[in-house]
């Protein structure tokens, strides 16, 4: 079962997270190749380059977290419905994802443009609540640490915290520009350790209701 939850729109973006740092709560992220931190006209795309430590830095800067593993497929399956994608059971495209649409081929990556796009460019794949970009554009760090299963996960919708495995590495949902269908599921998982940077992986925040 899961706890009646808030959870944010959209990807945060690399205008979002400027605020924090300007307050100094936050650290800058990478600027590595494909890092839209301080890249003229990326304002609106997703913050990426950015670690689960930045995350949940940035997460309390908005008095709120990251959402669970559970809360996220939760959200990504329309109000835990039984589908394979946050828009339904029709196939993974650059209609309704920005994804590698050519498997390995890098021509492929971000629908052919290389790069990420603003959030919310890609409305047709948007849940029935109106959540953006839950598959596809950047992975998502999400609040739990990395297990190869769900046999000891909570059961009321809250994150797993214990040590895990790999490292103390943290869940990533959603896939990105670099992924195929395959990784867009709401139900395809990934993980890296938490001060990894990497500018397929962003994030977005949430809340309890209660």
């Amino acid at each position: 079962s899961i706890r009646t939850f808030m959870i944010s729109k959209t990807h945060i973006t690399v205008q979002q997270y400027a605020e924090c740092v300007k307050s100094g709560k936050c650290s800058r992220p990478g600027t590595e190749p494909g890092c839209n931190w301080g890249v003229s006209g990326r304002e609106h795309h997703p913050v990426n380059c950015v670690s689960w430590d930045q995350a949940v830095k940035y997460a309390k800067f908005r008095n709120a977290r990251l959402p669970s593993e559970a809360e996220w497929e939760y959200a990504a399956r329309n109000a835990g419905k039984d589908q394979k994608y946050p828009w339904g059971d029709q196939p993974a495209t650059c209609d309704r994802a920005l994804m590698n649409e050519k498997g390995e081929d890098f021509t492929g990556f971000g629908c052919g443009t290389g790069t990420t796009m603003p959030v919310c460019s890609k409305p047709a794949g948007n849940t029935a609540q109106g959540l953006c970009d839950m598959s596809g554009n950047v992975w998502q760090w999400v609040q739990d640490t990395y297990q190869t299963s769900y046999e000891d996960i909570p059961l009321d919708g809250t994150a797993f915290v214990e040590p895990g495995n790999k490292r103390g590495a943290k869940v990533t949902r959603g896939g990105s520009l670099y992924n195929d269908s395959n990784a867009l599921r709401a139900n395809s998982r990934g993980c890296e350790e938490p001060g990894a940077q990497f500018d397929g992986t962003g994030f977005r925040i949430a809340k309890s209701a209660d």
